[in-house]
C-alpha cells in the first residue's frame, strides 16, 4: 500500500469575507492550509494514505492547527512542536476584474526557524513510498532549505519517489538567497515536478527559453535539456491557465514523460469561488493518476486537471473532492444538476 508524505509549512489563512477589500473588513474568515499540507488532503481524499511533516509552536494556535491535520485524515504523528509563531497570511479575494491580493506573516515561524536534525527522516520514511516537496519551503529561509536537502537525501536514499511543485514566490525569496542557488541541489533529487519551462529554467539559473505552449513540438528540445538537467526526473507537468478574468479561469494541462508530451484542452470555470490551492489540486490529482492510472499518462492528466479546475468551485485551501467527483467530471458530466 502506498504511502506519501508531505513536508512543509501549515499556516493560518486569514480571509476577507464575501469579496471585501482588506480596508473594508470588520472581521476575517480562519482556515488552515499550505501548499504541502493542500496535496496531502486531497490525497487523504482520494484514498491514499498520507502524513505531513511540520513544525508547529506549542500553544494554542499550533494545537489547533494540529488537530486540523487530524481532521483531514492525515497523519500528524511526525509534526514537533516548537519555535515562537504559526505562519499567518491574509488573502483579500479578487473578483471580475479586481485580482487577488496575499500578504505573508511567516518569517520568523516554526518552520522558518527549524533546523536540520529536528526530525528523524528515516522514522518519519519508514513505511512511505512517496515524498512530496514544493518549492515554497526553500524560499522561506536558509534553515527551511537545509531542512529540505536533509529530508530529500534520506528520501533518496531509502528508494521514496520524490515529487516537487516548484511554486515560485517572489515575495518570500528575501533572505539573501535566489533560487538559482538553492533550488538545483533540491530538483536533483526528484523524479516529477510540477510547473512551467519557464520558472523550471529560472530556478535552474538556465537562460529562460520563453517557450510556446501552443507548439508541442518546440517544445520537445526544451523538455529535453530540463530532463538531462535533472538526472532522475521521469514525469514534468505543468497547467495551463487563462486568466479571463477573476472570476473567469480556463484550466488546461500538459506534460511530459521525457519522450511525449501529453496535453488536455482547458476548461473554462466560471464564476470562480477560490482559485487558491488549485496548483496543489493538480499536484495531487497527478500524484493520484501516476499511482493509480499505470503508465496511461493521458488519462493521469486529464485527473489533475479536472481535480485542479474543481478546486475553483470550493472555497478555501483545500480540495474537499472525491475519486468519483474527479472521475464523473472527466466521464462528461459538466451540467452541476442536483445528485439525488
Amino acid at each position: 500500500m502506498s504511502k506519501v508524505v508531505a513536508f512543509g509549512e501549515l499556516l493560518l489563512r486569514l480571509s476577507t469575507p464575501g469579496f471585501l477589500k482588506i480596508d473594508q473588513a470588520n472581521s476575517f474568515d480562519a482556515n488552515y492550509g499550505g501548499g504541502e499540507y493542500n496535496v496531502a488532503v486531497s490525497l487523504a481524499n482520494f484514498g491514499i494514505s498520507t502524513s505531513f511533516v511540520t513544525r508547529l509552536p506549542d500553544n494554542d494556535l499550533g494545537l489547533a492547527a494540529k488537530s486540523k491535520i487530524r481532521q483531514n485524515r492525515v497523519d500528524d504523528r511526525h509534526v514537533v512542536m516548537g519555535g515562537k509563531q504559526l505562519g499567518i497570511y491574509f488573502l483579500e479575494t479578487g473578483t471580475s476584474l479586481r485580482s487577488s491580493k496575499v500578504i505573508y506573516y511567516r518569517r520568523d515561524s516554526a518552520i522558518a526557524t527549524m533546523e536540520p536534525g529536528t526530525i528523524n527522516w528515516h522514522e518519519v520514511f519508514a513505511d512511505a513510498t512517496w515524498f512530496h516537496w514544493s518549492g515554497v519551503t526553500p524560499a522561506i529561509s536558509q534553515s527551511a532549505a537545509d531542512c529540505c536537502l536533509e529530508a530529500l537525501k534520506v528520501a533518496s536514499e531509502m528508494n521514496l519517489t520524490i515529487s516537487a511543485d516548484l511554486n515560485y514566490r517572489s515575495t518570500l525569496w528575501n533572505y539573501g538567497k535566489q533560487p538559482s542557488e538553492i533550488m538545483p541541489q533540491l530538483l536533483k533529487y526528484s523524479h516529477v515536478i510540477l510547473g512551467d519551462l519557464d520558472t523550471a529554467y529560472f530556478m535552474l539559473g538556465r537562460e529562460l527559453p520563453n517557450p510556446d505552449y501552443k507548439d508541442l513540438e518546440s517544445l520537445k528540445p526544451l523538455y529535453d535539456e530540463l530532463f538531462e538537467a535533472i538526472g532522475d526526473l521521469k514525469i514534468a507537468a505543468m497547467t495551463i491557465r487563462e486568466s479571463v478574468s477573476a472570476s473567469h479561469q480556463k484550466i488546461g494541462g500538459l506534460l511530459c514523460d521525457g519522450s511525449q508530451i501529453y496535453k488536455t484542452p482547458k476548461q473554462s470555470i466560471n464564476p470562480v469561488v477560490d482559485r487558491v490551492g488549485s496548483g496543489d489540486a493538480f499536484m495531487a490529482g497527478l500524484i493520484y493518476g501516476l499511482q493509480t492510472y499505470t503508465n496511461d499518462y493521458k488519462k493521469t492528466l486529464d485527473f489533475a486537471t479536472y481535480a485542479c479546475c474543481l478546486k475553483h468551485t470550493i472555497s478555501g485551501d483545500l480540495n474537499k473532492v472525491s475519486v468519483e467527483d474527479v472521475e464523473t467530471l472527466m466521464g462528461g458530466d459538466k451540467s452541476g444538476k442536483v445528485s439525488r
